[in-house]
């Protein structure tokens, strides 16, 4: 089983690609989910060592539902993605 870190929200980068699928309605309805059972599933990022940052490769409506919570950091799995 994978180890889930806490990753502060301001040192997460996400790729335009998955920017451009958020939808703010999911976004609120993973909040109010958020809020009631917690984050079930956490996040997936990859460093990248060279702009010292996370990438995200998964999870863009449940990070975007912590940010709108008001939280700082947000779990995560750090996983190995190649770039796209």
């Amino acid at each position: 089983m994978m180890k889930t870190v806490f990753i502060p929200l301001k040192e997460i980068y996400v790729p335009a690609k998955l920017a451009r699928t958020l939808d703010s309605a999911k976004v609120e309805t993973r909040a109010e989910d958020i809020l009631e059972s917690g984050l079930e599933a956490p996040v997936q990022l990859r460093r990248d060592e060279e702009r010292n940052r996370y990438v995200l490769v998964s999870g863009v409506h449940r990070l975007e539902a912590v940010r709108a919570l008001g939280e700082d950091t947000v779990e995560a799995l750090i996983v190995h993605a190649r770039r796209r």
